[in-house]
């Protein structure tokens, strides 16, 4: 069989696919090789070439690794693993329940709340039972997160654990180190909004 008909079969999806080329255009556009990539994210360079060429699917912590060191945004990775859409500036946007580019973190999923594209605020809904608090998150922009439902474990750097339940929300400033996790071992679903870019520079300057 011809090898790149082998390469095709090893890709994990069409998400997948469009987020490692979206990745690689990026790190070439910058002028970086994979091993300098590797070296800025601390991930190893082989698993950065699967993630290019789609045959591995890069969590939500490793893309926000791969985000800063290509000077982006996790959700902007994520969005780009979205079929591309005719753009509408003032438009509205619904995203129904099975829609949305969507990634995988621990034992849960993160999925997009918005189409592709550049937005004030980043919106994700959050579900998960992983009871392992894992790696911090850490950007520049602000973030704020409310729980839906289950009691989730919200660990910001340097301060005392929190236990947050179903109506039970937090906010915090970007640079913040922050990492979740179910406090019982139960499912838990959260929605969590961040900053753009954009926002958060302009915001700064004013």
């Amino acid at each position: 069989m011809p090898t790149d008909l082998l390469d095709t079969d090893r890709v994990v999806d069409e998400q997948a696919r469009r987020i490692g080329e979206h990745i690689r255009g990026r790190r070439r556009a910058a002028a970086m090789t994979l091993v300098q990539l590797a070296e800025r994210t601390g991930l190893s360079h082989p698993f950065l070439s699967q993630v290019e060429r789609g045959h591995s699917r890069a969590s939500m912590v490793s893309l926000e690794k791969i985000a800063a060191a290509l000077d982006t945004t996790q959700v902007a990775l994520l969005a780009a693993g979205a079929p591309a859409v005719e753009p509408d500036d003032r438009g509205p946007e619904v995203i129904r329940a099975g829609e949305g580019a969507r990634g995988p973190f621990s034992s849960g999923e993160a999925r997009l709340l918005v189409a592709a594209g550049p937005h004030a605020f980043e919106p994700l809904e959050w579900v998960g039972d992983n009871t392992d608090l894992g790696d911090y998150f850490e950007h520049h922009e602000d973030e704020f997160l409310t729980v839906l439902a289950g009691d989730v474990l919200l660990d910001l750097r340097g301060r005392p654990t929190l236990r947050l339940g179903p109506g039970d929300s937090a906010y915090y400033r970007g640079g913040t180190g922050h990492r979740w996790a179910s406090a019982d071992g139960s499912r838990f679903h959260m929605v969590v909004v961040k900053e753009s870019p954009r926002t958060a520079t302009a915001g700064a300057g004013s």
